[in-house]
């Protein structure tokens, strides 16, 4: 159960931040880039407010990945979307389509169906060495001709690209996390810091938040967004398997369910994404 909590929190911190920096990296009025937008960003309010919250689902994130597993923790963080409709609608006070509800509705249930269908279970809290090398290469292979192609094209190809690799890199940085939350509790804060997990995480974590940054700014949210809570559970729920061996019920017509349960959630997340409003305005005049 402390997982399950923790791992909601963690959304719920997550869609605060995403809402809170998208609206302060897009109204800059002198739409900034490199270190002018870095000096703007840091005396936005508004975006100092969502870093304080991605501090906290840091934290919370730890706490869940520490106690449960990767293929529990991540699919649950989907539900950011959801908890960003709602912020939308009792904060900024936006018109919620009922099709964007429905979506919410069906990812929520083809989630729950997901955890209770696939049975996560298992784990090796101390992956082998050879598996955190193939897992460290192909990632960050894979994000650097993301982020290479992201350079070019239109806004909505270039948001999908850093969003894919933001995306990626997060997934791996879960796996960071979980693997120095274990160290700290085996050696402590002395033997946590001559360890390697720690710095991965602290790289890993610079470079999602520039990459879901670039995300953010370069186009528009409901294409990012998505991307971004999708593919994370599904690249962790890869690297859950091959470097932690968590497993799911071998039941074949089971998992065959729990696909199906997956698809449907992608497909809640997809209609949620489409219908909701394209814009951070409010609909109140001001």
């Amino acid at each position: 159960m402390v997982p399950i909590v923790f791992a909601l929190l963690t959304a719920l911190s997550n869609a605060v931040s995403v809402t809170t920096r998208h609206i302060a990296s897009t109204t800059d009025p002198h739409r900034s880039s490199g270190w002018r937008l870095i000096l703007y960003l840091f005396r936005s309010p508004l975006w100092l407010l969502g870093s304080a919250a991605q501090v906290g689902a840091f934290l919370f994130q730890a706490v869940a990945l520490h106690n449960g597993q990767v293929s529990v923790v991540q699919p649950l963080l989907v539900t950011e979307l959801v908890l960003a409709l709602v912020l939308r609608r009792v904060w900024i006070r936006q018109s919620i389509r009922l099709a964007a509800w429905g979506g919410a509705g069906l990812a929520c249930a083809g989630l729950a169906v997901f955890i209770v269908a696939s049975e996560p279970r298992g784990g090796n809290p101390t992956p082998a060495s050879h598996h955190w090398i193939v897992a460290i290469v192909t990632c960050a292979a894979g994000t650097a001709v993301l982020t290479v192609l992201a350079q070019w094209g239109t806004p909505t190809r270039r948001a999908a690209l850093y969003a894919l690799a933001a995306a990626i890199t997060w997934a791996l940085e879960a796996a960071f996390i979980k693997s120095t939350t274990d160290t700290l509790t085996q050696f402590g804060v002395g033997g946590m810091f001559v360890r390697w997990p720690v710095y991965a995480l602290a790289v890993g974590g610079a470079a999602g938040v520039l990459l879901e940054q670039s995300a953010l700014q370069v186009g528009p949210l409901r294409v990012s967004q998505p991307l971004l809570v999708i593919i994370d559970p599904l690249v962790s729920i890869a690297l859950s398997v091959w470097l932690f061996g968590e497993y799911f019920v071998t039941d074949t017509a089971v998992l065959a369910v729990a696909a199906v349960a997956f698809c449907v959630m992608c497909a809640g997340v997809v209609l949620l994404t489409q219908t909701a409003p394209a814009t951070m305005k409010s609909d109140i005049t001001r």
